[in-house]
């Protein structure tokens, strides 16, 4: 298979991104578990290289993958549980997020799981597209699957990955804050943002065809 040259402003986009990666592990309130949610995003980065080289895509879509592992990377530093936005809102004047939607619980990692729906559908979507002949309808409805089931095999690896883990780095590690619903949570949220994107694209495309 030929292999391309990837544009300089994606490589921008996935350096940028590496290097928050690796920022913010630098003075970590969470030494041990930071690292184990934030290094694998490197290694994803070094992969999503590799890939375009093989398989290019629109920069459009290489912004959504990098928005999202940012997204995760602010996260992943405070270990998901411990994001500080409201200090964050308080600091630039704005609301406070936990008592203008009402949240009991920090919502950082709700926002992460439907990002990954919201963000990841027109990267998958596109790909079929262009590299698999497919359909945009049937891509699109692929990549909500995809969505899907990525999120469940997620939960299930991190539910796998704290059995070996230590009571407290396991409960700090998983984040449910006392929600024992909190998988079935995340997986609708990521499901929600999927179809939210997917909707989206189709009101966009339709749209132009009535141009």
């Amino acid at each position: 298979m030929p292999r391309h040259a990837v544009p300089r402003i994606q490589v921008l986009w996935l350096v940028l991104t590496g290097v928050a990666a690796l920022f913010s592990l630098l003075d970590t309130p969470f030494p041990r578990l930071a690292p184990m949610q934030n290094l694998p995003t490197l290694a994803i980065l070094g992969a999503i290289f590799w890939s375009l080289r093989r398989w290019p895509l629109p920069t459009s879509a290489v912004a959504c993958i990098c928005l999202f592992l940012v997204l995760h990377t602010i996260g992943g530093r405070y270990v998901y549980s411990h994001v500080p936005y409201e200090y964050w809102a308080r600091a630039l004047g704005l609301p406070s997020p936990a008592a203008t939607l009402g949240l009991e619980r920090n919502a950082w990692d709700r926002l992460v799981h439907f990002s990954f729906g919201a963000l990841w559908v027109h990267p998958i979507s596109v790909w079929l597209v262009r590299h698999k002949g497919l359909s945009l309808s049937l891509a699109t409805y692929i990549s909500v699957e995809f969505v899907l089931a990525g999120s469940a095999l997620y939960e299930i690896f991190e539910w796998l990955l704290t059995v070996f883990m230590a009571g407290p780095d396991a409960l700090a590690y998983n984040g449910q804050q006392g929600d024992p619903w909190d998988p079935q949570k995340d997986m609708a949220m990521a499901g929600l943002g999927a179809v939210v994107s997917a909707s989206a694209q189709a009101i966009r495309l339709r749209l132009r065809a009535d141009l």
